[in-house]
């Protein structure tokens, strides 16, 4: 296997296949809502990139919706996975109320809460132990890169040492970490997707998101791509950049993604008009061609 993929990993870990739920848990952004920013990222669509969830109906319903469609195919153990916004900007009496609902039953073997680096307090780390002692828990967090600097251009409104700190805090609390990372926005090259991958092999994280950029109307990325101020990079080098960023990644991270899945409605520009599989097909024939494989690189940590 050139990579790590996901599916064989929880395979290995719950002794077959599990599906992942994607919720809508209601919450919004402090980027967003003028707490420290409004517009949010300049990537970030109306639903918060929730374009995938049932976000009309309550959590329970969202969850058995899911779980009766997916149990028509013989799917049996499952992750609830709080995905639009950032889901821990709430109180934690609210956030233990809305996890909670996610929880139907013995069937859901993991709970996943995506949020910010800027929103990871100890108070939530403790209400993740909490649900730690009944189910497994993971946290993803959004970086996308290591180039501090680009993530000024963006709007994250959060800096490279906020993520630094809150992903040593999630990981010494013995929380499963996954990390989110866009390889190919237009102020990185190739240097700053080694750099990010080195970091990210350093901090231990578990597991990684890699996502190509795609455009979506009425945000500030369209804009600026409908202006010409930005330029996105062609499918060959994206391809490259994955490879690369494989290479200098540690062979213990879980790939969750190899490339973003965009909203079917509302693109403007999305993975150069191919499907993501074939994209994900792509970058493993020429992980085959050039006879590499994640990790490759990874000896210059001296591990």
């Amino acid at each position: 296997m050139r990579y790590r993929k996901l599916s064989d990993y929880l395979k290995e870990r719950y002794g077959e296949r599990v599906q992942r739920i994607v919720i809508h848990g209601g919450f919004s952004c402090p980027n967003r809502d003028g707490t420290k920013g409004k517009g949010g990222c300049i990537y970030c669509d109306a639903t918060g990139s929730g374009f995938t969830t049932l976000m009309r109906l309550p959590i329970r319903e969202q969850v058995m919706e899911m779980k009766r469609k997916y149990e028509k195919r013989g799917i049996k153990k499952f992750i609830a996975y709080f995905q639009s916004f950032s889901n821990t900007y709430a109180p934690v009496e609210v956030l233990r109320e809305r996890y909670e609902e996610a929880l139907v039953d013995d069937s859901i073997v993991q709970l996943s809460v995506s949020t910010r680096p800027d929103l990871v307090s100890e108070r939530v780390l403790d209400l993740f132990e909490e649900f730690k002692k009944r189910v497994d828990v993971s946290v993803e967090l959004g970086l996308q890169t290591a180039n501090y600097r680009t993530l000024k251009k963006i709007n994250r409104d959060h800096t490279l040492a906020e993520f630094v700190d809150a992903a040593v805090r999630v990981k010494r609390r013995g929380i499963e970490l996954v990390v989110h990372v866009i390889l190919n926005l237009p102020w990185d090259d190739m240097e700053d997707v080694v750099e990010t991958a080195k970091i990210l092999s350093a901090l231990d994280v578990d597991g990684v998101k890699l996502h190509s950029l795609y455009v979506v109307e009425r945000t500030k990325l369209a804009e600026m791509y409908k202006k010409g101020e930005i330029k996105i990079c062609s499918l060959e080098e994206y391809i490259d950049r994955a490879i690369t960023f494989l290479e200098y990644l540690s062979p213990n991270v879980v790939i969750h993604r190899l490339v973003a899945d965009p909203p079917r409605k509302g693109t403007i520009f999305g993975n150069w008009g191919k499907s993501k599989i074939e994209i994900i097909n792509m970058i493993e024939e020429e992980l085959e061609r050039r006879d590499t494989y994640q990790g490759k690189k990874f000896d210059y940590l001296n591990r």
